[in-house]
């Protein structure tokens, strides 16, 4: 097997030796198909001396940069020199020393992959021993396989077909041109499946990501429904706090399906978003109004209250006699309206406090009273002591008379303390109740008209009973005797009602 060797230009071989790095320059080799065409898959025959090795690409002139072979990550594409197109465009294989599997190296480092019956070969690692340098190449199918076993393992998880399908195609293309030992073959099959299978999925994917796009869709026009049926109540009469709380609400799930639902396509977004930003709007500008219109209101209360305040401050002077014009402006301020709450608070308590002065002066005149008049208490109770036997008098004429006594001196006793006024009042008003009745039963039981009334019914009664008593002592019938004797029965109760009455 050849040497590897630069190109026998001598001036271009030192100035890439010197632009070369030392550990470029022990890199492995790596052919890549488009420059590689390897005819009989044994042994190569030996290269010319004056041909380079396909390892090595072409030297750029000395003005320009100097090439560098390619790393393990990178695999460079190999080109021949220019100069000389017909000579072979990669390394030729040698006798190999070690044969493992599809794989074979010859002592050269040259790694050949079998495929089908032919042998390709696809690098070289000429700084290394025969058993590295297979390896190595090797370790570059068990990448591409391992490459192989994540889209697996991605498809199996869920993910989304287009992408792994993306880097399927990517994959299999590699696959394809690898440098690389092992089974290619098998790799492609898997390959071929695992693409075969991305397009049932990906229809799965796309049913399903429709239904979840039709079901955002349904969520998000309730909540704009919801918006819009907020709007269109009655804004002049609405509890703007809870109204507020639920637009908050609805605000919170539109952002929370923006962000983690799944997107629509801009035409239904645009269009549902319009309606819940103008329903929205809509409620803002009644709050805005609601607010300005109760502050104006609001002004206007405060305004009547304080007046209010300002002419009830002004009845202290007067004391007792300042409550009636008080309570007066009290039921000015009840149909005055609301200032807010915090203002309503300060001018109640001033005007309160206003009212508190007057009621402290009543307080203190009661006081003056109430020692004034314990006396007439005693005296009137007294009085009522005396009256109480009336109560059991009869006869209407003498209980009139008694209680006018009574009265004519209840008066000029005069008046007593507030806190036991009912107490002497509800006694006498029980007395001249007794009296009243005893007048009203004479009335009804002397009363000229009632009594003809009651008479003449009376004697009618009385002749109908006569004539019954007659017709019944005749009667043989005993169902007719029986009829006769209920009636009978019924005008004698009535009888005795009209004479108790008379």
């Amino acid at each position: 097997m050849p040497e590897h060797t630069q190109p026998t230009d001598s001036d271009t071989q030192q100035q890439s030796a010197e632009a070369v790095a030392p550990e470029a320059a022990q890199a492995p080799t790596e052919v890549q198909p488009e420059a590689t065409e390897v005819a009989e898959p044994a042994v190569a025959p030996s290269a010319p001396a004056d041909e380079a090795p396909a390892a090595v690409a072409e030297e750029p002139a000395a003005e320009e940069t100097a090439a560098v072979e390619k790393t393990d990550a990178e695999e460079p594409a190999v080109e021949a020199p220019a100069a000389e197109a017909a000579a072979p465009t990669g390394p030729t294989m040698g006798e190999h020393v070690i044969e493992r599997g599809v794989g074979r190296v010859d002592s050269a480092g040259t790694v050949a992959v079998q495929e089908g019956d032919a042998w390709r070969v696809v690098g070289q690692f000429p700084d290394a021993t025969p058993e590295e340098a297979l390896a190595y190449f090797e370790r570059k199918f068990a990448e591409l396989e391992g490459q192989v076993r994540l889209l697996e393992q991605r498809i199996r998880g869920g993910a989304n077909a287009k992408d792994v399908a993306k880097a399927a195609n990517h994959l299999h293309d590699n696959v394809l041109t690898a440098s690389a030992v092992g089974d290619i073959p098998s790799l492609l099959s898997r390959l071929d499946a695992l693409r075969g299978e991305l397009g049932q999925l990906e229809a799965k994917q796309q049913a399903a990501s429709k239904a979840e796009v039709e079901a955002a869709l349904a969520e998000r026009t309730v909540v704009v429904e919801s918006m819009e049926q907020l709007a269109l109540g009655d804004l002049a009469d609405v509890q703007w706090k809870q109204t507020m709380q639920k637009v908050d609400l609805l605000f919170a799930d539109w952002q929370r399906l923006q962000k983690d639902g799944p997107r629509l396509s801009k035409s239904q977004a645009d269009t549902l978003w319009k309606r819940f930003r103008d329903a929205r709007s809509t409620l803002e500008t009644a709050r805005r109004k609601f607010f300005a219109e109760l502050d104006a209101s609001h002004k206007d209360v405060r305004a009547r209250k304080q007046a209010l305040v300002e002419q009830a401050q002004a009845l202290a002077p007067k004391g007792v006699d300042g409550i009636t014009a008080y309570r007066a402006l009290l039921d000015q301020w009840k149909a005055a309206g609301r200032a807010g709450r915090k203002i309503d608070d300060a001018l109640w308590a001033q005007f309160k406090e206003a009212g508190d002065v007057l009621f402290a002066a009543k307080a203190e005149q009661a006081a003056v009273d109430n020692e004034e008049y314990a006396e007439n208490l005693v005296a009137k109770r007294a009085l009522l002591d005396e009256a109480a036997p009336i109560l059991k008098i009869t006869e209407r004429t003498a209980a009139r008379d008694a209680l006018i006594s009574i009265q004519q001196r209840w008066d000029e006793i005069g008046r007593v303390p507030r806190e036991s006024l009912r107490e002497v009042e509800d006694r006498m008003r029980t007395i001249e109740t007794h009296v009243r009745e005893l007048d009203e039963q004479h009335w009804k039981s002397h009363n000229p008209e009632r009594k003809a009334r009651s008479e003449g019914l009376a004697g009618q009664l009385e002749d109908a009973i006569e004539k019954l008593e007659a017709e019944l002592a005749a009667e043989q019938d005993a169902k007719r005797k029986a009829e006769l004797e209920a009636e009978l029965a019924t005008k004698r109760s009535w009888l005795e009602v009209v004479a108790a009455a008379g």
